[in-house]
């Protein structure tokens, strides 16, 4: 990948990083906790404990994400960024621009989804 280009994705995936950051969902935490209020009806229970659930699952996507740009930056630093980890080919520019922080060509990706889904059918 030439210079132009990588730094192109370094801007990109940097873009992507301080977004998550700048939402502040990481560190929030009024979420996480059941008020007292809730505690006296079930319906309110039930509603604050999906909640968190829900707060519980974008974070742990989020810091995914996250962990996954910081690798992907570092790639872009030893000057191995936008090659697969699995046949070391070079990920497609499309994949790229709309995932930067991709690890997988999409025939990975793909065979990867399918093996990931089978064990959800099996369990």
């Amino acid at each position: 990948m030439d210079k132009k280009k990588l730094e192109h994705f370094k801007n990109l995936l940097l873009k992507h990083r301080q977004q998550i950051l700048n939402v502040g969902l990481l560190n929030k935490s009024e979420d996480l906790y059941v008020s007292e209020e809730d505690l006296a009806d079930e319906m309110d229970l039930a509603s604050s404990l999906i909640q968190q659930q829900l707060t519980c699952t974008i974070r742990d996507r989020e810091f995914a994400k996250l962990r996954r740009i910081d690798l992907a930056l570092e790639k872009v630093q030893e000057g191995s960024y936008g090659h697969c980890e699995e046949c070391e080919e070079e990920i497609g520019l499309k994949r790229l621009e709309n995932q930067p922080w991709a690890e997988l060509c999409i025939t990975h990706a793909e065979e990867k989804e399918r093996e990931e889904s089978q064990i959800w059918r099996q369990a």
